[in-house]
């Protein structure tokens, strides 16, 4: 497979240019895998700009399709490392992207990171398909410390719960273990107008910056596990959600109202409060 080229000269795609591709390969977009295509030029440009992406950079895609973002990364000097789903697209996807792109055939969901990041630095710029755009971008977190900034680009919603803050409507889980790995934004909306097939819903980009470390080194699934089980009944009060796992004394210890709900609660405070439910266990044992 040939390398990519810096500044590649390849032409983004069109509307005209992916349906004749997609007749040419016997293609049409899977629905129940989220395929909605890029088309508009402005855009692609857009989301690689935000993201930064400068020569030589080593760029990390998640569902490329049929190569309408690649183009706009190779473009731009980066040496792309996709990983797609669908194996019908890649023979079409690598004849547009003339083998430019390194292509894995794998589920985001079940890849293993290492072998795509090989330890270095990568910058991770995506069109989500958003059926599995939340889990994507929380296992990621998770599993591939190498992955440093992220800007994909998601529904409206999952965008609004990636990067809401405390107190919000939005605010749940994934904010919480967004926050926990990372701090994150919303960068821009997009409209439907820019995809083949158009969705019937909004889009929006969100840039996630990883922190040099999670705001707190201990067990994060015992932290979650505690942040899981406040919001599974978020209209309730801290001490009725929680009141198989944390104590009063735990309460007071970590600086928590025990009458806030879970929602109230940045994720320094949830660190607190699991850190006094773990001392008090490991106290129990001493």
């Amino acid at each position: 497979m040939t390398e990519p080229r810096p500044g590649s000269t390849l032409p983004l795609l069109t509307r005209t240019r992916l349906l004749e591709v997609m007749a040419e390969h016997d293609l049409a977009p899977h629905r129940t895998l989220g395929q909605n295509f890029v088309i508009d030029h402005n855009t692609i440009r857009k989301i690689v700009r935000l993201a930064g992406v400068q020569p030589d950079d080593v760029v990390v895609e998640v569902g490329p399709g049929l190569g309408s973002l690649t183009l706009g990364l190779l473009e731009a000097g980066a040496s792309v490392r996709a990983v797609e789903i669908d194996a019908r697209l890649v023979p079409a996807m690598q004849a547009i992207t003339a083998g430019a792109a390194e292509v894995t055939v794998a589920d985001a969901l079940e890849v293993d990171w290492s072998k795509v990041t090989r330890g270095e630095p990568c910058t991770l710029v995506a069109n989500l398909p958003y059926n599995v755009a939340t889990p994507v971008v929380l296992r990621i977190l998770d599993e591939a410390p190498e992955i440093g900034r992220l800007v994909v680009m998601v529904q409206k919603e999952v965008a609004e719960r990636l990067a809401a803050t405390p107190g919000s409507k939005a605010y749940g889980i994934p904010s919480v273990k967004v926050a926990y790995w990372a701090t994150a934004r919303m960068v821009g909306t997009i409209g439907s107008e820019v995809f083949h097939p158009r969705p019937k819903v909004t889009s929006a980009l969100v840039e996630i910056i990883r922190r040099p470390q999670p705001v707190d080194g201990s067990d994060p699934t015992a932290l979650f596990a505690l942040v899981k089980a406040g919001f599974g009944q978020r209209r309730k009060t801290l001490r009725r959600s929680l009141s198989s796992l944390v104590d009063d004394e735990a309460f007071v210890a970590a600086g928590v109202s025990p009458s806030a709900r879970a929602e109230e609660l940045d994720v320094v405070a949830w660190c607190r409060l699991a850190a006094a439910v773990r001392n008090k266990a490991e106290s129990a044992l001493s």
